[in-house]
């Protein structure tokens, strides 16, 4: 699986990044729509071109979309993109659908393989607007439904049902975002590295299944991010879910950060970028810290994992459970933090004796700012469970 992120990264996010800018202003004159696109996406930091256009007023065709955002030094091949029902109303662009052609590309050695992806109910405020998301493309709902890369013929990763659901923001409200995935495969016995082949074997994950569930809100005025779930389930398993809340996300805040990293990119590989980093650490100082979670829900993996240790040291999964519980306390030890050792003592050795679930919480009394909590890693990195408000607890709903 690690070996397919960055692939599968690259891939799935160029294609969003295509399929946003998409509904851009779509006048009567198909050359002014494209120009328009090209326009929003250089705005947005990322180039695109194409071959050829057609249509009319109400639908168009691209041919030959490529796109090249940034950060990347070269440009991913699309394809074929249409675009159905657009109007226009007051300045206020609309497209019932964007798609993509079915997309079957060899990239790093791995064959992909995508069904079109498609968008719904595009909006593209005016370009000047005074909104806060002026400029800023939505849909409403996308889909993929499916997904498979292959190496060497046989097949690595699969995704099924691909789902987001968006509400714009309207009336000074958050927006509202759902995703999901209903099924994702991996064969993880094509990983090469030898210790970790060793792991999977040992225990029993050599081909995993599970799905995804994502949920949160965003309000582009105070740029306020609420990630109220993020959830990866591996089925026989366990279910792993992070939240976060932060606030500073702004407009501005994402306009500053595309530009420094258009100025990153421009840059050789072998340039000094120690001011561009001084920049990102005074940039982060605009964002402010909320709180945020990690948590674990058991599926028979903890015990598994006990089973495998156990055997590799000649001893009972009990025997090794009470191992790790004795250790826990001197390695908090370090910390200086005799109320957060108790509590980390305390829900770990609760969870080992009975694997439900543990889970880790960051909720500060008042916002911390990113610029505090950055110094504070660096200096006195001890503090920072206290700076943050940091709990764990185990077995709790």
């Amino acid at each position: 699986m690690t070996l397919l992120r960055p692939t599968f990264q690259k891939l799935a996010i160029s294609t969003f990044l295509l399929t946003l800018p998409l509904n851009a202003a779509f006048a009567q004159d198909t050359t002014a729509v494209a120009n328009r696109i090209k326009a929003l996406m250089a705005k947005q930091g990322v180039d695109i071109a194409w071959t050829g256009v057609s249509g009319d007023a109400s639908s168009m065709v691209l041919d030959g979309v490529s796109i090249k955002p940034a950060v990347e030094k070269e440009s991913l091949p699309i394809g074929k993109v249409t675009l159905e029902g657009i109007s226009e109303d007051n300045g206020v662009y609309t497209v019932d659908t964007v798609s993509t052609e079915a997309i079957s590309r060899t990239v790093e050695g791995m064959a992909v393989e995508m069904s079109p992806f498609i968008m719904s109910d595009l909006t593209l405020p005016p370009e000047n607007g005074t909104d806060p998301i002026a400029g800023l493309m939505m849909y409403k709902s996308a889909e993929l439904e499916n997904l498979t890369v292959k190496m060497a013929d046989k097949t690595a990763f699969t995704m099924e049902n691909f789902s987001a659901e968006i509400t714009p923001p309207e009336n000074g409200n958050a927006m509202e975002f759902t995703g999901t995935v209903e099924k994702f495969t991996g064969d993880l016995s094509l990983v090469q590295d030898p210790k970790s082949k060793q792991l999977i074997d040992g225990l029993g994950y050599q081909n995993i299944s599970g799905n995804i569930e994502v949920e949160g809100t965003w309000k582009p005025s105070d740029g306020k991010m609420v990630l109220s779930q993020y959830d990866v389930t591996v089925d026989d398993a366990g279910t792993f879910g992070m939240t976060f809340d932060f606030g500073g996300y702004t407009m501005d805040f994402i306009k500053s950060l595309q530009d420094l990293q258009k100025k990153m990119a421009a840059q050789p590989d072998d340039a000094d970028k120690s001011a561009q980093g001084m920049a990102m650490l005074g940039l982060m100082q605009q964002l402010s810290f909320n709180a945020a979670s990690i948590r674990f829900d058991d599926d028979s993996f903890t015990g598994k994992v006990l089973e495998y240790v156990g055997k590799q040291q000649g001893m009972s999964a009990k025997d090794i459970a009470n191992q790790a519980k004795a250790i826990v306390p001197f390695g908090m030890a370090q910390l200086n933090n005799a109320e957060l050792t108790a509590q980390v003592t305390a829900a770990v050795g609760k969870f080992l004796d009975d694997p439900k679930s543990l889970e880790i919480k960051a909720n500060p009394p008042a916002p911390v700012p990113f610029a505090l909590i950055a110094a504070g890693a660096t200096s006195d990195p001890k503090s920072l469970p206290k700076t943050l408000g940091v709990t764990v607890t185990a077995n709790e709903d």
